[in-house]
């Protein structure tokens, strides 16, 4: 018994001699039970819609009047036809076009059958399935009190859903290019902060210390071999997405190659500049481990950035696998060009540069 109580106090004075253990044990069940689910959740919220009301009839406005009032839905501008709708899906972030046909009031009161056409941007099956139920529900419920107004009978409806991007609503198509991004966040970003910190610990890295290698040297040396091991991890996911799934990019090859550079240079000197500020492994693995449910609760691998509340949506901005996801998944599903990536192009270069050299001016040389 004294033998067991001598090594658990020697276990709590040597967890709380380290300053930086208590306050993570403190912070963490904080931030994952406090803000994360506020932040993360499944409701699909901040639908963006546009409406092509060929009608323009008063129950066109009013059917646009409740989607504006709807909780789930942003109405955005109303597009003179549906092809400028369509150009517009990409360029304004529109998840769902109504099309309202002309005459569609009058077939209304005249107890005419009445088709509407629902267009839905399906990268996110289980958003466009969503989106697309939610707009049925509304467009039911203002047929059924119109004819109950007009004393008809409620009229025969025909709602066609068309999936842009993933036609069969295929999840897995949504997930893989994102689970692409988490293979390399996990590789290139724990394994260069565990790797450096162990050097420490090890005293070995004390002879680079000595020697008269600069910086910018050391870094690059450190940063290049999870670079050229994170691009060839990455051409292993897409075989395999290929082979097992049947999915390769609709877009070009190339803009996925040359935006894994980008995001592997960022995300290895992010687990550089870990490795800079922990002195065991133990503050490693914590840090890095609290990053990776960061990045994989907030940066859109799971809930749409758009249903996350304001604040929320704003920290994003600052997350890297964010814009590398939102890349992959428009090159894999839409076939995007460089042109169409170019705002989340420009943003991923921005932080892996500014990552890049706070990894440089972090490094502690010791002469």
């Amino acid at each position: 018994m004294r033998t067991l109580l001598y090594l658990l106090d020697k276990e709590f004075r040597q967890f709380f001699r380290d300053p930086f253990m208590p306050r993570m044990v403190l912070i963490f069940p904080v931030m994952i039970m406090l803000i994360f689910p506020f932040a993360t959740n499944m409701d699909f919220k901040n639908i963006n819609i546009c409406i092509v009301d060929n009608d323009n009839s008063n129950l066109s406005r009013q059917i646009a009047n409740k989607i504006d009032h709807s909780s789930y839905f942003i109405l955005k501008k109303m597009p003179s036809g549906y092809q400028q709708a369509l150009s517009d899906m990409n360029r304004y972030g529109l998840d769902i076009i109504l099309e309202i046909p002309e005459n569609f009031e009058k077939s209304i009161f005249r107890n005419e059958s009445i088709e509407l056409s629902i267009t839905a941007n399906a990268v996110n099956a289980s958003k466009a399935a969503t989106g697309s139920n939610y707009l049925a529900q509304i467009l039911s419920s203002t047929f059924a009190e119109q004819s109950a107004l007009k004393g008809l009978e409620n009229p025969q409806s025909l709602i066609t859903v068309r999936n842009l991007y993933n036609p069969t609503e295929n999840y897995r198509y949504f997930m893989i290019p994102a689970l692409m991004v988490m293979l390399i966040i996990i590789v290139c970003g724990a394994l260069p902060a565990l790797n450096i910190v162990k050097e420490k610990e090890a005293g070995t890295i004390e002879q680079i210390n000595v020697s008269p290698i600069g910086k910018i040297t050391f870094t690059f040396g450190k940063l290049i071999p999870y670079w050229i091991i994170g691009i060839f991890i990455l051409s292993i996911a897409l075989v395999i997405a290929k082979i097992m799934y049947g999915l390769s990019p609709a877009g070009a090859l190339w803009i996925v190659y040359a935006n894994a550079f980008l995001f592997t240079l960022a995300i290895s000197s992010f687990g550089l500049i870990v490795s800079n500020f922990s002195n065991t492994m133990q503050q490693a693995m914590f840090i890095m481990f609290f990053f990776i449910m960061i990045f994989v609760l907030m940066s859109g691998l799971l809930t749409p950035i758009s249903s996350m509340p304001e604040w929320a949506q704003y920290i994003t901005a600052f997350i890297p696998p964010r814009y590398f996801i939102e890349i992959m998944r428009a090159v894999y599903l839409k076939g995007s060009g460089i042109s169409d990536i170019y705002p989340e192009f420009v943003r991923l270069a921005g932080i892996t540069v500014l990552l890049a050299v706070a990894a440089v001016a972090s490094y502690k040389k010791q002469s």
